[in-house]
């Protein structure tokens, strides 16, 4: 179908490097996004699942670029997980046996900005990108249900709910890449952290930021074919978390796994699917005994739709993308949607008579 697209040698390789470029700034553009603060601690994690999606490891154009991302999301969860943010911001004691009907709800919209640099000069081989997430934004949370509770021989139930709404900004995350190409192969390794410098209080059930530092590191896959209008991508993590000092708290080792597929359509647009799997290999430390072990757990799917258009010396990026969560455990579920936009340098167009230029250690072949 996107045989006519890609005519020549030549408008081939021009092609694969706007995709590979406006592509990479998305890829780690929306890395480790701050979560807001439900119930991994009570369910919440440093790593969003979905971070990550199609050309994740896909080399970028050297030089300056920024990512803002409009960032939506509406969870519910009840059971244990309300238990746990109870027990975690004081309405409970730790010691408690509870038997209860409540839920807990939640809903944020965050808007992110990412500058990050793209070097020229190839670093083991591969090119490095450092960037800065910074977050702003609102979160609202509600806890509403029957709760009884047990402290020896004395019970009390207690019927109701409270909310909480909280306005600021999130923490800072730093993030550094390595990513190498090989034709229609494209390998990333990457590092991010969470400098917990946020909104955030421990009696406050909405948080912006989530109280404790972290490290996450992981690899990714792209195979890209300019040729075909084809992609797919996969990323894979872990995630250290350090212990929340105003809680006691520490968050279980979290794996996490993010897909993406894609299809061009014409030369500037795409469409496809997109899918996360997140899951803790450890047990949380510092919860109360009637709620643990805990062990979050989260799958998600759904579509996506992008358009690559670029305009003199810039390159824009925008894509839509939503998933809907099943299989929660430990964890508030529901839905979640992203309004991606990357600006960044677009790549040198090659002549007929000449080379393609070289944006990764071995350029386009």
């Amino acid at each position: 179908m996107l045989t006519h697209i890609f005519q020549s040698r030549t408008s081939g390789r021009r092609r694969s490097l706007r995709l590979l470029a406006a592509a990479a700034t998305f890829g780690l553009g929306v890395s480790s996004l701050p979560a807001v603060s439900l119930a991994d601690e009570g369910g919440v994690s440093f790593w969003v699942p979905g971070l990550f999606s199609s050309f994740a490891a896909s080399p970028s154009a050297p030089g300056w670029a920024i990512t803002a991302i409009d960032y939506y999301t509406n969870v519910s969860g009840g059971g244990t997980v309300a238990a746990s943010r109870e027990i975690t911001i004081g309405k409970l004691p730790a010691g408690a046996s509870v038997s209860l009907n409540a839920n807990l709800h939640a809903d944020a919209e965050l808007g992110f900005v990412e500058p990050n640099y793209t070097f020229a000069t190839p670093v083991f081989g591969g090119q490095l990108q450092v960037g800065m997430l910074m977050a702003a934004g609102r979160t609202d949370a509600a806890l509403a249900g029957t709760i009884t509770a047990g402290v020896g021989p004395i019970t009390a139930t207690k019927s109701g709910g409270f909310s909480d709404q909280t306005t600021g900004f999130g923490d800072l995350v730093p993030i550094m890449s390595l990513r190498w190409n090989s034709g229609v192969n494209n390998f990333m390794t990457y590092v991010a952290g969470d400098i917990p410098v946020g909104t955030y209080s421990s009696t406050q059930l909405a948080n912006i930021g989530i109280g404790h530092g972290a490290i996450d590191s992981g690899v990714s896959y792209t195979y890209l074919n300019p040729k075909l209008g084809q992609e797919f991508s996969v990323t894979t993590g872990l995630t250290y978390n350090l212990v929340n000092q105003s809680t006691g708290y520490q968050n279980g080792i979290d794996w996490h796994l993010d897909w993406g597929l894609s299809q061009f359509v014409t030369k500037e647009a795409f469409f496809g699917a997109v899918g996360y799997i997140y899951n803790q290999l450890t047990a949380d430390s510092g919860s109360a005994p009637i709620i643990s072990p805990v062990e979050s757990r989260v799958v998600g799917i759904g579509p996506q739709i992008g358009f690559i258009i670029p305009v003199g010396s810039v390159q824009t990026y925008l894509n839509f993308k939503a998933y809907e969560e099943f299989d929660g455990f430990d964890r508030p579920s529901g839905f979640n949607t992203w309004v991606v936009l990357s600006l960044s340098p677009n790549p040198q167009t090659p002549t007929a008579a000449s080379s393609p230029p070289l944006i990764t250690k071995s350029g386009m072949r």
